[in-house]
């Protein structure tokens, strides 16, 4: 049998961090990710609230309970993570809790994360996204476009995270270190 040893989504064997001044980016690989897609006439509210959330994100909102996040990303659907565990049932999880009326589908493997901190990140935000970042509250996920590509831009109390497309980590991390490296 093959032994296969996990990667980073910007190819390494450990999550690459880089400090640049006063802004550190970090690559997050330790979250599982799930999709929630309400059915025609379903409510997951009940779902969410079995996961420990207060009910389904607003729109442009993100929810932290028991360790877990969850945030919009369009009409009926979220983005729900947790600590990442070998066995790969937060996907299964998700789905007890919601039951019939959602579609849940693994996307653990489908996005990128980079964990910025640092007095300048809402600098660096402005020059890469459209996003009024210096308005953005904790709690606050919205989509954009950063650098030409989809992502998602979420506020948090230890600073931001941006989420892009697992395939596009090299050049999502690429322009994030450019411009903080103009930024010093």
């Amino acid at each position: 049998m093959t032994d296969l040893t996990p990667i980073s989504p910007l190819g390494a064997a450990a999550p690459r961090v880089d400090s640049l001044g006063s802004i550190t980016i970090t690559e997050v690989t330790n979250r599982a990710l799930a999709s929630v897609a309400q059915r025609k006439g379903g409510s997951v509210s009940a779902g969410f609230k079995t996961l420990g959330f207060a009910g389904a994100p607003d729109v442009c909102e993100m929810l932290e309970a028991n360790g877990h996040r969850a945030w919009w990303m369009g009409p009926d659907q979220w983005l729900v993570d947790a600590e990442f565990d070998t066995s790969g049932t937060w996907a299964k999880a998700v789905k007890e809790a919601m039951g019939d009326a959602a579609s849940i589908t693994d996307q653990t493997e489908g996005f990128c994360r980079f964990d910025l901190s640092g007095p300048l990140c809402v600098d660096l935000l402005q020059r890469l996204c459209g996003l009024d970042s210096d308005q953005m509250q904790v709690g606050a996920a919205q989509r954009t476009q950063l650098h030409h590509m989809a992502c998602v831009v979420i506020k948090t109390e230890a600073g931001w995270s941006v989420l892009g497309a697992h395939s596009s980590a090299g050049s999502l991390h690429h322009a994030l270190l450019e411009v903080a490296v103009g930024l010093h």
